[in-house]
């Protein structure tokens, strides 16, 4: 019983930063690796640190940021 409460509020927490940082204009890292494997298999992955400049470069000098 007491997993399964730990488990939840892990998961609760989870959605809430997602939520947090959409709402700020920071994307979902963990999206962004997905799509890219999902729809640009042959090109590299930012780590984590690049992701996060990229989209804060894009956020302030008025870049759109997608790619497709």
């Amino acid at each position: 019983m007491r997993r399964g409460f730990v488990q939840a509020l892990q998961r609760g927490w989870r959605q809430a930063v997602r939520t947090a940082r959409s709402m700020i204009g920071v994307p979902d890292y963990d999206t962004y690796v997905a799509h890219m494997r999902r729809h640009h298999p042959d090109k590299a992955v930012m780590t984590y640190a690049e992701f996060f400049n990229d989209r804060l470069q894009a956020r302030y000098r008025g870049g759109g940021g997608r790619c497709c």
